[in-house]
């Protein structure tokens, strides 16, 4: 793995969270939307909810909901109502795209490395929001720690099964006591019967191997991961290992775009662009019958020129090819874990503060 130059790593790892899994974003971004808005109309009013205090200036009177949207669908926003005069949040009404940014960076984050004081302190100054009490800060962590504790340990098999699996790691930089360490973030995405795609897991650990993976899928089948009949991954042996030992009825789909750059390895500089674009040429074609017939022209393309490229594509065309053995409308689903952009993640340093 290499790590090329990142602007925003963190919100990059949220957007891939966003695409991979709406539904948890977008009950998270309302959970802690609504925190906020009840933690800031608790300071305009001098004293939290319910409680007396001499320095209370004015008393909440219920809410008023209104639909917002966002990148991952529309949130029910609870806006807090005053007794005397109205509180507008502009820190989320006026500023919602960078409010929106801020929030989703913050939940991947947390989802990643745990919810801190510390971390939604940071949230409530990059938004504006300056008058919390380390309270309520500590409060709105503590509720948001227990919603992301409920979905990293939720059952599966309530919104299974899923029928195909994408799995990959990511190698991140973690702040541990003002060090800068490295470590991997293991990541698995499924879709099921109807076509819903949602994040099943992510575990950070201190290196990819086969133990690590092991202990992963072991989670996920614990959990009630099942009816999985094929899971795309690229050719690390422990995480092949890993799959045939904890989900042994289902296939393993080699991802393409892994592929091709393994290929790319084996491949002299100036053939590159021909086989390139043969080997994408097959993933062009409409049936299995096809796809495999024009896998063949590739063999016999690089057979006699490309000997060492040949032997590459023979040894990988069982897995590179699984994907035919399953409706054509799922294919571009399967052939590859780039529908939760771990492709490009796992190429780039994630740096998580924590």
């Amino acid at each position: 793995m290499t790590a090329p130059h990142i602007v925003d790593p963190a919100g990059l790892l949220g957007q891939a969270l966003a695409d991979a899994s709406p539904d948890l974003m977008r009950e998270l971004l309302q959970t802690m939307i609504n925190a906020l808005l009840s933690a800031d109309a608790d300071a305009v009013c001098g004293a939290e909810w319910n409680a007396r205090s001499a320095e209370r200036t004015n008393r909440r009177n219920g809410y008023r909901h209104r639909p917002l949207d966002t990148r991952v669908g529309t949130v029910d926003v609870a806006i807090p109502k005053l007794r005397s005069g109205s509180y507008f949040p502009e820190w989320l009404l006026e500023r919602r795209k960078r409010a929106e940014s801020a929030l989703i960076t913050v939940v991947a984050d947390c989802y990643l490395a745990g919810v801190s004081t510390r971390r939604m302190d940071k949230l409530v100054k990059t938004l504006g929001i300056d008058s919390l009490s380390k309270s309520q800060v500590s409060r709105m962590a503590t509720d948001l720690d227990e919603q992301v504790a409920a979905f990293r340990h939720r059952r599966l098999d309530e919104a299974g099964p899923f029928t195909f699996v994408t799995a990959d790691a990511l190698t991140i930089k973690v702040r541990e006591n003002k060090q800068v360490v490295k470590a991997v973030v293991l990541l698995a995405t499924g879709v099921n019967g109807d076509g819903h795609r949602e994040v099943l897991g992510m575990q950070v650990t201190t290196a990819e191997t086969k133990a690590s993976w092991n202990t992963f899928f072991a989670d996920l089948v614990a959990r009630g991961l099942g009816g999985v009949r094929l899971v795309t991954s690229d050719a690390h042996a422990g995480l092949i290992e890993a799959i045939a030992a904890n989900l042994p009825g289902a296939v393993w789909q080699r991802c393409r775009t892994h592929y091709a750059a393994n290929l790319m390895a084996v491949c002299p500089k100036s053939m590159w662009p021909a086989v390139k674009a043969m080997l994408h040429s097959v993933y062009d074609q409409p049936t299995a019958t096809a796809v495999h017939e024009q896998f063949d022209r590739l063999l016999e393309y690089t057979d006699g020129r490309l000997p060492e490229v040949a032997d590459h594509l023979g040894d990988a065309r069982e897995d590179l090819l699984a994907f035919t053995g399953f409706p054509d409308d799922v294919w571009r689903q399967i052939w590859s874990n780039n529908p939760i952009s771990v492709n490009r993640l796992s190429h780039d340093t994630i740096m998580v503060a924590a």
